[in-house]
This record gives C-alpha cells, sequence and structure tokens, in this order.
C-alpha cells in the first residue's frame, strides 16, 4: 500500500484527504475481492486497506504484468457508503489518483470510464488480455456454525503398532 500516511486523491474532479485511520473502519459481513488476469495468469486480492495502485510499476499494490498496462494505471479508494457509514465500497479511478491519466484508460462493463463505483461482477479492461473481475461477497452470519474440538480429534496410529490378524 502508499507508504505515506496521508495522501489527496482525486476522485471526479475533487479532492478527497485519505488519512489512514479510514483503515479502522470494520465491515461484518462483506468481503471485497478483485481477480485479476494478466500475461502471468490469474491473482486474487482480498480487499481490506483504504487505497490500492494498480499498474505496471513494481511498486504498485496490485501489479499487471503486460506491455499495454501504464505504470500507475488505476488506483482504487474506499469509501464509506452514505447511508451506513459502517459498510463502504471500492471506486477504481484511472491513472495515479492524483489527475495523471493512463494512456489507455479503463473499459469497464464494455464503456471507457475515467471513474467507477465498483459492483459486484464488475469487468475491468485495463489492456489486451488484462482484466479485473470485482466480487462484493456477503457472508452469511448464520452459516457460521460452532463445533466441538472434539470433532476434529484424529488419533495417528504406527503401522508397527498393529498386529497382523490372519483368518
Amino acid at each position: 500500500m502508499s507508504t505515506k500516511k496521508d495522501q489527496q486523491i482525486l476522485i471526479n474532479n475533487s479532492h478527497i484527504e485519505n488519512n489512514y485511520n479510514l483503515s479502522m473502519v470494520q465491515e461484518n459481513n462483506h468481503n471485497h475481492l478483485l481477480i485479476v488476469e494478466d500475461d502471468r495468469g490469474r491473482k486474487e486480492f482480498n480487499l481490506i486497506h483504504p487505497i490500492y495502485t494498480i499498474g505496471r510499476d513494481k511498486h504498485s499494490d496490485i501489479r499487471l504484468i503486460s506491455q499495454f498496462v501504464s505504470r500507475r494505471h488505476a488506483t482504487l479508494v474506499r469509501l464509506a457508503r452514505q447511508d451506513d457509514p459502517q459498510t463502504y465500497y471500492y471506486r477504481i479511478v484511472d491513472g495515479d489518483g492524483k489527475g495523471k491519466t493512463s494512456a489507455n484508460g479503463l473499459m469497464i462493463n464494455g464503456r471507457k470510464i475515467s471513474a467507477h463505483d465498483l459492483q459486484n461482477e464488475d469487468e475491468v479492461v485495463f489492456g489486451p488480455q488484462v482484466r479485473a473481475i470485482y466480487y462484493l461477497l456477503q457472508k452469511d452470519p448464520d452459516s457460521i456454525t460452532h463445533t466441538d474440538s472434539s470433532e476434529y480429534d484424529i488419533t495417528l496410529i504406527n503401522p508397527g503398532m498393529t498386529e497382523d490378524f490372519e483368518d
């Protein structure tokens, strides 16, 4: 993630002060997942931080391997929802987030867009054969069950400890 404590991000022509205290916001019922495919294959990123840099640069938080991708191709920014400040969403912004855009831009769900609030199953294309799919996975609190640890008690037996029984 970015090494600066405070960073100013340009989102839709307005500056937002991003303080890493935002990372204290907990969202207990959602997982944000970004699955990236590039020239090296498929990678999964569980999104938990306030800011991610995306690009070809070796210092990018989410590094894309392709000659068609800019060094600082896009920025992901976590923002609190207005209707429920305890939950959040991610916005993807073309370029470094400070006004410098990428060479080829972003294609989101087939449309060239400079910024977009990510929704479940959105597809982001960075270049030929370089794409990402965003998933907003909802955890079901009722599916969490508590089990007795004895259920997993496994006794290992050394084969030399058993007797051979002949019929």
